[in-house]
């Protein structure tokens, strides 16, 4: 892990993105990010939870998913 101090108006250059930032403050940090739009950039907290409704639907019985269908199936 990298570890770094930067001031608000320093940036940092990540492969691709430049991170500005922007905002500091005791409890948080904003951030402006730049980057072409083929480099995805997504919150941690969106991942994980991604990750979890993936790992959830993989996980779902056939017999699950028939009772899901026919409630939601107007």
């Amino acid at each position: 892990m990298l570890i770094m101090w930067r001031r608000a108006g320093e940036s940092f250059i990540a492969g691709d993105a430049e991170i500005l930032v922007l905002d500091a403050r005791a409890d948080r940090v904003k951030l402006g990010i730049t980057a072409p739009e083929s480099c995805v950039i997504v919150r941690r907290e969106a991942r994980i939870t991604e990750q979890q409704n993936i790992s959830a639907a993989l996980s779902a019985d056939a017999s699950t998913i028939e009772t899901l269908l026919r409630r939601f199936s107007g």
